[in-house]
């Protein structure tokens, strides 16, 4: 059936062009040709001390490998809560890493810029009479979200719980029909064929605050309060309050994601050094750091702040002194470092 109003421009996957025949003889066979373990692989590499969450996201993903999913609706509906710093967005990334081969290759919604309800049109265009209405300009990425016949597409929408009512609203209907048609009602995007992560820190901090009361207390004590009264449970009730029932019906998985705990910090500072590194091969260049060096970053860390924190201190302490040592010395290709009276020194 043809569409009534040929102003109306519909933005759909990209559709298979395979023959009948083609078609026939790959009938059984998932369209998608990422594969769950590999993602898998690089999440537990990279995402430490999240179990759980990875578990959920594990299963996730090879029911959208499976590709029975409802064809009304988008692929999946994940919602990932937990504090600053843990992994949320950079499990985003990663999968997006694994499936395009790039982190950045999915459409990020940042809902902190959606405070106001008078911005729920750069979401859903401008309404008609205002500028930028005929364009049906928006926020999101069409061809990232759209993906394609063997990839899904991915958003994230990020700090949910910042956005208004009015575009939570709106995303609503997205999460129900798989579609978003702008104000200017010139154009609907489709998101059927597409993955969508919302990540939020909802409950966060009350959850936070519950654990340092408890602090006070002995520790059996400390043991029976969290087991007649769960972290998840607080989160879950901020969550809650929050959240329309409505909205939070139409998400598959809430994934709880948990502070970073002491022994994570170990790894992720391995992590980061890692990533460094692997700027650093373009140069020829590699560093080493002693024990004492790496426990310089992570010592006296406050784990209110996470993995973010850690990359951070590694940005204004680490890499000013490399990047001096090596604008002096550009000859010198491998560096060597200790941590001496509180300092990061090099080693000659």
């Amino acid at each position: 059936m043809t569409n009534a109003n040929p102003a109306i421009h519909v933005v759909k996957p990209t559709t298979s062009t395979l023959s009948n025949a083609e078609k026939k003889r790959l009938m059984g066979k998932p369209r998608f040709h990422f594969e769950p373990l590999e993602v898998m692989q690089l999440l537990k590499q990279r995402i430490i001390g999240q179990e759980d969450a990875l578990n959920e996201i594990e299963k996730m993903l090879h029911v959208v490998k499976a590709d029975f999913s409802s064809p009304e609706r988008p692929l999946s509906v994940t919602l990932m809560l937990g504090p600053t710093g843990v992994g949320k967005t950079e499990t985003v990334r990663l999968i997006s890493e694994v499936i395009y081969g790039r982190p950045d290759a999915f459409c990020r919604i940042d809902m902190n810029t959606l405070a106001q309800e008078h911005y729920a049109a750069a979401i859903t265009g401008a309404p008609p009479g205002y500028v930028g209405s005929k364009e049906g300009h928006s926020l999101f990425d069409e061809t990232a979200i759209a993906g394609s016949h063997t990839r899904p597409g991915i958003v994230l929408f990020d700090e949910l719980e910042k956005a208004s009512t009015e575009v939570l609203r709106g995303l609503m209907n997205v999460l129900d029909s798989g579609k978003l048609t702008l104000t200017s009602g010139t154009k609907t995007i489709d998101f059927r064929n597409c993955m969508i992560f919302m990540t939020s820190n909802v409950g966060a901090q009350a959850a936070q605050q519950y654990l340092d009361k408890l602090n006070f207390l002995p520790e059996k004590i400390q043991k029976v309060c969290l087991k007649r009264v769960p972290v998840s449970s607080i989160i879950k009730k901020v969550m809650q309050r929050k959240f329309d029932p409505e909205f939070i019906n139409r998400i598959d998985r809430v994934l709880q994601y948990q502070p970073v705990q002491d022994d994570a910090l170990p790894k992720l500072v391995e992590i980061e050094l890692e990533k460094l590194n692997q700027r650093l091969q373009h140069q020829k260049r590699s560093i080493q750091l002693t024990d004492a060096a790496k426990a310089h970053f992570y010592q006296n860390h406050d784990i209110r702040y996470g993995a973010r924190h850690l990359a951070r201190k590694i940005r204004v302490e680490l890499e000013p002194i490399l990047a001096v040592y090596f604008l002096n010395y550009p000859e010198q290709t491998e560096i060597h470092l200790d941590a001496q009276l509180g300092q990061l020194v090099i080693l000659k």
